[in-house]
């Protein structure tokens, strides 16, 4: 190989090995910056660890971040693709903060809530808990 040619193959090579570690996962949650990220639907910073959620376009792979369930409920309905399995629902454990996959999660009312919509998602089935549709139906059923 000529000098010349090495010296451009090598560099392109490593920068286009390094520009693909740099992207987003095609499945799971991401990372939130707190405080910094804003929520997709009503645009307040993401704060709150526990009551954050996360939902992945399953055409595109983007990936939406709210600050409340609620919101995120509220967005989903919107979208051409809200009842699509492959479409990725993440929510934040009300209890510590580690992502859930939210159609598999359990909503526990009364809480506070960035929105006032009032669910944390928790693990287990606990006393008073709903299922991710009941969830649903009660947010969309408050209204906002």
């Amino acid at each position: 190989m000529k000098r010349r040619t090495f010296l451009f193959t090598v560099p392109a090579g490593v920068f286009v090995s390094l520009a693909g570690c740099g992207g987003q996962p095609s499945s799971g949650p991401v990372e939130i910056k707190w405080d910094r990220d804003g929520c997709t639907r009503c645009g307040m910073a993401i704060s709150d660890k526990l009551y954050a959620a996360q939902i992945r376009d399953p055409q595109s792979k983007k990936v939406y971040k709210f600050d409340d369930f609620g919101c995120a409920v509220f967005w989903s309905e919107h979208q051409p693709w809200s009842s699509d399995p492959r479409a990725e629902f993440w929510v934040a454990d009300s209890r510590d903060g580690r992502w859930l996959e939210a159609r598999k999660a359990y909503f526990v009312s009364g809480k506070r809530t960035p929105m006032a919509y009032g669910f944390g998602a928790v693990a287990e089935k606990a006393e008073g808990s709903v299922t991710f549709d009941e969830a649903k139906k009660l947010v969309l059923a408050k209204g906002k």
